[in-house]
C-alpha cells in the first residue's frame, strides 16, 4: 500500500512524513527529472505502508518544475490514497490546491495541520464541518508535536481500503458550462489520458502547455472547440481563462473557510515580539550576526573538544596495529591507510559536521532562514540580483548540490547563472569542515570567521562584476515567511541524519578508499611522480610542501578528502607541527575556493551546460590561486 503526502509550502508536510518515516526515508529523482522527492516505508497499525512526500507547491497550474512534475506523479503514479496536508492558519489558501487534488478523483483525506498555529491566530476550524464540505475524512493534527498522526494514519488505511474517489466540488455557472461543453468535446481524448476528463478540460482551458500539446497532437480537431469555449468565457468574465479558473478555485475556497470556522482576536505572544526583533531595520541585521556568529561558535567549540579525544584514541589505535605488522609491507600499508581513512572521518569531520548540520537544521525549522533571505535581499539587489537568490546561497552553506538545484526558483536566466557561480564559492559543510578542522583548530575561531567574511566579500565583489557585465534586470522578492516555531527533537535529528547519512554512505568509503590509494601510490613511489607534476603550483606559487599535491586531486571527488588526504600525506594527525601558519591558511583558502566537488560539477551541467561548466571550474582556479598568493605574500609582508 502506497500513501501520498501533499501540500503547500510550509504546511507542515515533510514534518508529518519525518515523524512516520523516522531515519529510514530516501531521495530520489522524478524519471528524467532532477526534482527530488522523498519516500520511505513505515509500520503504520500493523501494515507496511509506502509513504511519498511529494515537493510542496501551491497549486497544480504552477509553471515551476516541481508543481509539474508532482502533478505528473499524482496523475500517473501507483498509490493508493493522498494525504492532503493543510496547514489550519491558513485555510483559505490552503484549500485552493486541496480543490484541485480532488478534481484527480482519487481517494483522498485531508491532515488538517498546524491547529495550535490556528488557535494563536484566533481561528477556530470545524473539523466536522470542513469534512462534510469536502466530502472526504478530515483529521486535526499537530505535526510538529505529533498529535493527531496516529489517528491520520488510522482514518488512512481504512479509507484506503474503500478505495471510494473524492468528490468534486462545483465552480460558478459560466466556468461549469464550459468545463462542461469542453469534456462532453473529448470522451475519446480523456480515455487516453491518465487524468479524470474534467481535470483534462480544466488543463485544456486554463492553457496548460503539456496537457494542450498531448491531447491536441491526438485530436487536433479538438482545439478549435477548446478556443471556441474559452473566447466565449473570457467575453463573459472579461479575464484570461486561467484567471477565472483560479479565481473560482479561489471563492470556492474562501467561502469554504467562511462557513467552517470562526475568527477572534489574534494573541500576540513571544513570537511576534521576537518577529520584531528578527525583521526590524536595525534589529535585524544585528540578530543575524548574533545568531550565526553562536552557530560558528558552537560548531567550533563542540568540534574542538570532540577532536582532540578521537585523534588520540585513533592514533593509539593506528600504533597498536601497524605495530604488529611489518613496516613497509603492502599489508601494513594498506591497514595504515584504512585506519586513516577511518581517523579521518571519526576524528576529524564528524566532530564539525555533525553541530553544522544539526545548527543548519535547527535555523530552519525555526523559521529562520526565510527571515536571512528577507533581511539581506536589499544587500542582493545591491549587487544586482534577484532577493531570491538568498535562499540558493544560503543553502550552499550545507551542500553546493541543492544550492545549484534550487536556483530554479529564479524566473531569469541571467539570475540562475550568476547565482549558481556564486553558490559554487559558498563555502559548504564539507569545506566548513576542513576551515574548522584546519583554521579553526590550529589557529582559532577567529581566524576561521575571518576566512568566512573573506568568502563573503568575494562573493560580494564576483556578484556586482558578473551582474555589471550580464545585462538585465531583477524584480521585487516575494517570500512566505512562515510562522516562527520551536523545532520538534527528533525531527532535526531526522533531517540531520538524512544529510549525514550521505556523508556515512557515500563520502566516507571515498574517505577510506582515497587513503589507501594515496597509501598504494606512495608504497609503489608513484604519488612523487604525481607531486612533481602539481609542484609549479603548490610549491613555486602557494609555498606549500610538494606532498600536498595529491590532497587537492582528491578533493575533487569531496572537500572532505583534501583534510584527511592532508593527514594521510604528512604522516601526522598534528598538521600544525609540519605546515606553518602562513602554510595553513594559503592552503585552507585554496581549498575553499578551487574546483567544486564532481557531485557539483555533474549538477552545473545539468542546470548550466557544459559552457558554464567549464568556465565556472577555470574561475574557481584561478580566483582560489590569486586569493591564496594574495594571503601568502600578506603573510610576508606582516613578517
Amino acid at each position: 500500500m502506497k500513501f501520498v503526502l501533499a501540500g503547500q509550502p510550509n504546511s507542515g508536510k515533510s514534518t508529518i512524513f519525518n515523524a512516520v518515516a523516522g531515519y529510514r526515508a530516501a531521495t530520489a529523482n522524478f524519471p528524467g527529472s532532477s526534482v527530488a522527492y522523498t519516500t520511505s516505508r513505515a509500520l503504520i497499525h500493523g501494515r507496511e505502508v509506502e509513504v511519498v512526500d511529494l515537493p510542496g507547491v501551491y497549486s497544480l497550474t504552477s509553471s515551476d518544475a516541481a508543481a509539474g512534475e508532482g502533478e505528473s506523479y499524482l496523475l500517473g503514479g501507483d498509490y493508493d490514497l493522498i494525504i492532503d496536508v493543510v496547514d489550519a492558519s491558513r485555510l483559505g489558501r490552503s484549500l485552493e490546491l486541496t480543490l484541485q487534488l480532488l478534481e484527480l478523483r482519487r481517494p483522498m483525506i485531508v491532515a488538517l495541520n498546524m491547529m495550535d498555529e490556528a488557535e494563536r491566530r484566533g481561528i477556530a476550524v470545524d473539523a466536522a464541518a470542513l469534512e462534510r464540505e469536502l466530502g472526504v475524512p478530515v483529521v486535526n493534527t499537530i505535526a510538529r508535536r505529533g498529535q493527531g498522526l496516529r489517528e491520520l494514519f488510522r482514518k488512512a488505511l481504512q479509507h484506503a481500503h474503500l478505495g471510494s474517489p473524492a468528490p468534486v466540488r462545483r465552480f460558478d455557472r459560466e466556468v461549469e458550462e464550459a468545463l462542461a461543453a469542453v469534456t462532453s468535446a473529448l470522451p475519446e481524448a480523456a480515455a487516453d489520458s491518465a487524468a479524470p476528463a474534467r481535470f483534462v478540460a480544466a488543463k485544456l482551458i486554463e492553457g496548460d502547455s503539456h496537457f494542450r500539446q498531448s491531447v491536441f497532437g491526438r485530436h487536433p480537431g479538438l482545439e478549435a472547440i477548446v478556443a471556441a469555449v474559452v473566447a466565449e468565457l473570457e467575453r463573459a468574465h472579461g479575464w484570461s481563462a486561467d484567471q477565472i479558473l483560479s479565481g473560482a478555485r479561489h471563492a470556492v475556497a474562501h467561502a469554504i473557510e467562511e462557513r467552517v470556522s470562526v475568527h477572534s482576536s489574534r494573541k500576540l505572544g513571544w513570537r511576534e515580539w521576537l518577529d520584531r526583533l528578527l525583521l526590524g531595520s536595525w534589529t535585524g541585521g544585528l540578530m543575524m550576526v548574533a545568531i550565526l556568529a553562536a552557530l560558528f561558535w558552537i560548531v567550533f567549540g563542540v568540534g574542538r573538544r570532540l577532536e582532540a579525544p578521537l585523534v588520540g584514541g585513533f592514533e593509539r589505535l593506528i600504533a597498536a596495529v601497524v605495530g604488529h605488522l611489518e613496516p613497509g609491507t603492502l599489508l601494513a600499508t594498506l591497514a595504515h591507510g584504512v585506519l586513516m581513512g577511518l581517523a579521518g572521518g571519526v576524528a576529524i569531520v564528524l566532530p564539525y559536521l555533525i553541530p553544522f548540520l544539526l545548527g543548519l537544521a535547527i535555523l530552519e525549522d525555526t523559521g529562520y532562514l526565510p527571515r536571512l533571505a528577507y533581511i539581506l535581499d536589499s544587500l542582493m539587489h545591491r549587487i544586482g540580483l534577484h532577493g531570491k537568490s538568498v535562499l540558493p546561497l544560503i543553502l550552499g552553506y550545507g551542500c553546493s548540490v541543492p544550492a545549484i538545484m534550487s536556483t530554479r526558483i529564479l524566473e531569469s536566466r541571467r539570475d540562475r547563472r550568476i547565482t549558481g557561480v556564486l553558490a559554487a564559492f559558498i563555502p559548504c559543510s564539507a569545506r566548513s569542515v576542513v576551515i574548522f578542522g584546519l583554521v579553526a583548530a590550529y589557529l582559532g575561531p577567529l581566524w576561521a570567521l575571518s576566512v568566512y567574511l573573506l568568502n563573503l566579500g568575494v562573493v560580494v565583489v564576483l556578484g556586482t562584476v558578473l551582474s555589471r557585465r550580464m545585462r538585465g534586470s531583477s524584480p521585487g522578492l516575494i517570500l512566505e515567511i512562515p510562522e516562527l516555531s520551536v523545532p520538534h527533537a527528533r525531527t532535526l535529528v531526522a533531517k540531520t541524519w538524512l544529510t549525514l547519512r550521505e556523508f556515512i554512505t557515500i563520502a566516507w568509503p571515498l574517505l577510506v578508499a582515497s587513503s589507501v590509494v594515496l597509501g598504494l601510490l606512495e608504497w609503489l613511489h608513484a604519488h612523487d611522480e604525481i607531486n612533481a607534476v602539481l609542484s609549479p603550483l603548490t610549491v613555486a606559487v602557494l609555498g606549500l610542501p610538494s606532498a600536498v599535491g595529491m590532497t587537492l586531486v582528491f578533493g575533487v571527488l569531496r572537500k572532505e578528502l583534501t583534510l584527511v588526504m592532508l593527514v594521510q600525506a604528512l604522516g601526522t594527525t598534528h598538521v600544525n607541527e609540519v605546515l606553518s601558519v602562513p602554510q595553513l591558511v594559503t592552503f585552507t583558502l585554496f581549498v575553499v575556493f578551487y574546483v567544486p566537488c564532481v557531485a557539483t560539477i555533474a549538477v552545473m551541467v545539468r542546470e548550466m551546460g557544459w559552457r558554464d561548466t567549464v568556465w565556472v571550474a577555470g574561475l574557481t582556479i584561478v580566483m582560489a590561486t590569486s586569493i591564496a598568493v594574495a594571503g601568502r605574500f600578506a603573510f610576508a609582508l606582516a613578517t
